[in-house]
């Protein structure tokens, strides 16, 4: 090979590998940390839990119907039941100011949604919101999860958040 060649050889072969992401800085980066899904605030008990951690819970499997009105099946824990882990007022203890709590859902992306505790405890209504973890059987998605909020009541699907990230208990003032 003439020089020319050579160089020419040599600068493809670097775009090629700069392309690739082959660069040694690339290799040396350790692959993203797993997501992980928040539950924390005013609660006695913060959570962090793994997708593996969140499947070891008990599941539901509850239907939704999407923007474009197909109707989609999600599996995932009940909220009331993270929320029990996480041993907030539940039922009978959820009077006086307790009734003041909310709670504050936030996906990847900063979507960020309201409930009043009230609206996620079975004594006062059933609300059957789950953080889900499958859709139609198979893993949520990348774009939809891993943890996707599924609100099944809403006439809209506006409170139901993707990439789901955190579970915030607030208690109000």
């Amino acid at each position: 090979m003439n020089c020319h060649r050579l160089r020419a050889w040599r600068c493809g072969l670097l775009s090629l590998v700069l392309a690739l992401g082959l660069c040694p800085a690339a290799l040396s980066q350790s692959p993203a940390a797993p997501v992980r899904l928040e539950v924390a605030g005013d609660v006695q008990k913060p959570l962090s839990l793994s997708l593996d951690d969140l499947r070891r819970l008990p599941h539901k499997t509850i239907k939704f119907m999407d923007e474009q009105k197909t109707e989609e099946v999600y599996g995932g824990v009940p909220i009331e039941e993270l929320l029990k882990e996480a041993r907030i007022p539940q039922g009978a203890q959820l009077r006086g100011r307790a009734l003041g709590m909310y709670v504050l859902a936030e996906g990847s992306d900063g979507y960020r949604v309201v409930f009043f505790i009230a609206e996620l405890d079975a004594d006062f209504q059933d609300s059957e919101i789950v953080v889900a973890d499958t859709l139609n059987g198979a893993p949520i998605p990348d774009k939809l999860g891993p943890f996707r909020l599924v609100v099944p009541h809403d006439k809209r699907a506006a409170r139901s958040v993707r990439t789901l990230t955190s579970i915030k208990v607030v208690r109000g003032p």
